[in-house]
């Protein structure tokens, strides 16, 4: 498919909500629906907020805290971020004026994202100073705090709160200091925990928390199909890979509309997408869009006449230079404009402008090469999805190298367009409403408070439940396993989106699923995934596991197929769908089969849909050649996918009493046979090996 002015694109994921306003309405204590859900679990120890940036976290934040001060006998509140500019967050605020019992307060002399000095320093003795102070809130960095815990030890910070922002960037790594302090606090158990993120998937590949750690914190939730729906302006959130051949700069003007408040990410210069020169790729961007008139000197922004005569003002915050950059990093973040629309145009950062940048009035984040993280790529989105009077619309767009098999780089340029679809497959789920899955039986019922469509519900049928107030969509599937011990009843209730980034970002994984013709989907659905669920959750027992397995891939699969349906009525084009169009996807989906149950969503690749609209994006040789390169790599079955394959015939031989036929006409029986085959063959060499007195890992 391409788009009007000439480029090749994958089509829009285009979301659509209902624009109710409750996102913004608060109740009689001034909080927004998001801050009254935290602030009902304000008496947990460990609390995990996980909500969309632009939600109000850092408001929740303060409610909490304020009343675990006042009402819960903790002594001061310590709040920790990723960085300076984010301190600011934690200003004075006069809740008072808004229905709340107090206001929230900082001395000035506390709030250490605006001391001087390095954070292995002064700030550290200053940590200390306020630990024998009687004040009652502090906001540092993460920096600071690692090394004031270093320097004071974990037991210094008894009976206190520890608020910890942008919860993401703390990982279970032994080399992540935050991560190791976090499991010590937590295994002392003197101190209150706040965690707070805008990502839904904590540390991408790596675990945030050790699970036995996890488990202790309770978990609120809300989700971006909530936060948008409720929004008054914004309707609207469109998602889109571009690819362009030559230079970007030459193509950017095909995905940039400079009509719309952007903020450009050019490309890390490591990347394939990087011309190596930063400073000349802004002056390319900048002659793309007109002709420049020179710099405001009030705020340091560039000033571009376009052809039609209208002035940009352009903010760069790419220069080298740091008394430019820091003056027009200054004006961005002038108080005195955060609510005038024209003060800036366009920003074009590198490795800034992403977490904690607040710019209500952006309508694109507009991207150039692929990001690494998938945390990452939800922080550049959520600049763009602040509501805003005037702006229904926002969208974010990832360009992208075209994909080459030819060059020497084929499999960087693989990568890149596998981690971009990976990407996309997890923002669907990030964006669709949460889904509720329950077991089919002839005891199921209509549940209160869900709309079951025109003809409401059938005793007779797989039905799908929509709640409009909590964004809940509820599918009855057959044969569905239930999570049994709470752990997996919160991960199938919290958790998918964890376990779909890991399956979507296995490399494997996307690569059969998109190129290898002969992959039978039960392969993905049931062994890798499978595989995933076994590795992250090893202290569940096999009919949890499975539960979770199930809950997954009905997550993924069900979005995937709804969204075809929406393309299918949409006919792909950018036109708002109505804000029910994945709902009524789901449902059209769950009507068109004759029956909804777990080996039907096994049976289908997940990747499917996306493989349909990169064909569409991609020329057919190039596809070709890709296809023949990963076809290159592919190995036959390995020990771990055999041994996976025989599990999966032993649950086939409990079923139908008796081993999967190798010459059966069924793909996935067949796919069974071979594992079971290729398992005893692995087992005979293992024998042949320990009878010669080797061993087979050697």
């Amino acid at each position: 498919m391409t788009n009007d002015n000439g480029n090749k694109s994958i089509p829009s994921i285009s979301v659509s909500y209902a624009h109710k306003g409750s996102s913004n309405n608060a109740n009689e204590l001034g909080m927004r629906p998001m801050q009254e859900r935290a602030y009902e679990r304000r008496g947990e120890q460990y609390l995990l907020i996980k909500s969309p940036p632009a939600s109000g976290k850092s408001r929740a934040l303060m409610f909490i805290a304020l009343d675990k001060l006042q009402n819960q006998g903790i002594e001061q509140a310590i709040i920790v971020v990723p960085e300076k500019s984010i301190g600011s967050s934690f200003n004075d605020e006069p809740l008072s004026q808004f229905g709340f019992w107090a206001d929230w307060r900082v001395e000035p002399n506390w709030n250490l994202c605006n001391a001087p000095g390095a954070d292995n320093g002064g700030k550290v003795n200053s940590v200390g100073a306020f630990l024998g102070s009687g004040d009652k809130v502090l906001v540092c960095t993460h920096a600071t705090f690692r090394f004031a815990v270093d320097k004071f030890g974990v037991e210094a910070f008894d009976n206190r709160l520890i608020a910890v922002d942008e919860f993401h960037h703390v990982s279970a790594n032994p080399d992540n200091k935050l991560g190791l302090h976090l499991g010590e606090f937590i295994a002392r158990d003197r101190v209150h925990i706040v965690a707070m993120t805008g990502s839904y998937f904590r540390g991408d590949a790596e675990a945030v928390l050790a699970p036995q750690d996890e488990s202790k914190f309770d978990t609120v939730t809300y989700t971006y199909y909530e936060q948008l729906n409720g929004y008054e302006y914004l309707k609207q959130l469109d998602i889109g890979y571009f690819f362009y051949s030559g230079s970007y700069t030459d193509d950017i003007l095909k995905v940039l509309d400079p009509g719309e408040k952007t903020i450009i990410h050019i490309p890390n210069v490591n990347s394939r997408e990087s011309t190596k020169d930063k400073i000349r790729e802004v002056e390319h961007i900048i002659e793309e869009l007109g002709e420049w008139q020179g710099t405001d000197p009030a705020t340091g922004f560039q000033l571009v006449k376009t052809p039609d005569g209208q002035i940009l003002r352009v903010a760069d915050l790419v220069d080298n230079e740091p008394t430019k950059r820091d003056r027009v990093s200054a004006a961005l973040k002038d108080p005195a404009h955060k609510n005038n629309r024209d003060h800036v145009d366009i920003i074009i950062a590198l490795g800034m402008a992403k977490e904690g940048f607040d710019w209500i009035w952006c309508e694109h984040a507009l991207t150039v090469g692929y990001r690494a993280s998938l945390t990452e790529i939800v922080q550049i989105i959520g600049r763009a999805t602040r509501d805003a009077p005037g702006k229904t619309r926002a969208r974010f767009t990832n360009l992208i190298a075209e994909l080459d098999a030819s060059e020497q780089a084929v499999t960087e340029a693989v990568n890149d367009t596998l981690k971009a679809i990976a990407a996309s497959l997890l923002m669907e789920q990030v964006l669709a409403p949460r889904f509720e899955f329950k077991p089919k039986n002839p005891a199921s019922g209509p549940v209160q408070g869900f709309d079951y469509g025109v003809d409401g519900y059938d005793p007779e049928k797989c039905n799908v439940g929509f709640n409009h107030e909590t964004g809940q969509l509820q599918i009855e599937i057959k044969g569905l396993y239930e999570p049994k011990s709470d752990e997996a009843v919160r991960i199938c209730r919290e958790d998918l989106n964890e376990v779909i980034a890991t399956f979507v970002q296995d490399k494997s994984t996307i690569e059969r699923g998109l190129f290898d013709p002969e992959m039978v989907p039960e392969e993905l659905t049931q062994v890798r995934m499978g595989k995933i669920i076994k590795e992250k959750y090893p202290d569940l027992d096999t009919e949890d596991q499975e539960a979770i397995r199930q809950h997954a891939i009905a997550a993924l699969n069900l979005t995937q197929q709804a969204k075809q349906t929406v393309i299918d009525n949409t006919g792909g084009s950018s036109k708002p769908a109505a804000n029910t169009a994945l709902i009524d996807g789901v449902r059209k989906f769950v009507m068109d089969v004759r029956e909804l149950d777990v080996d039907l969503i096994d049976r289908i690749n997940p990747f499917s849909e996306a493989y349909a609209i990169l064909a569409k994006s991609v020329s057919e040789d190039s596809l070709k050649q890709v296809a023949a390169a990963i076809a290159a790599k592919r190995v036959s079955i390995s020990y771990e996918e055999a041994r996976a394959l025989a599990e999966r015939a032993l649950q086939f031989k409990k079923e139908r009493g008796r081993l999967p036929d190798i010459n059966a006409q069924d793909p996935w029986e067949k796919r069974m046979a071979e594992g079971v085959a290729a398992l005893k063959r692995y087992r005979s060499q293992q024998k042949a090996v320990e009878v010669s007195g080797g061993n087979i890992n050697d």
